[in-house]
């Protein structure tokens, strides 16, 4: 299942772990072809903070081409007047343990 899991785009396993963990929302600032965006993963669906979200569910609001500059693990429902943050600052490199540790 890991190696399966590894080929899947990184936004379709953070969409995972949300399902696994549906107490937290991932707060997710990424680039793609040089534009910021910020997605927030919650419940197994991503929404761009930044730019229209696809009406389609099943088309990732991450190419899998996005870089990941950050993730911010925060306590849901998400609130922005008072965001509750559980670990901020995580990159693509040390949150991926955990994905591979959970079989995402």
């Amino acid at each position: 299942m890991s190696s399966n899991s590894s080929s899947l785009p990184p936004c379709t396993r953070l969409e995972q772990y949300s399902l696994k963990y549906r107490q937290e929302v991932l707060l997710v600032d990424a680039e793609i072809d040089g534009e910021s965006d910020q997605v927030m993963v919650f419940r197994g669906f991503s929404s761009s903070l930044m730019n229209a979200t696809h009406f389609d569910p099943d088309v990732p609001v991450l190419p899998a081409n996005a870089e990941i500059v950050a993730i911010a693990r925060l306590k849901g429902p998400y609130q922005p007047n008072n965001p509750q943050i559980i670990e901020g600052d995580l990159t693509w490199e040390t949150f991926l343990p955990r994905l591979e540790a959970e079989g995402l």
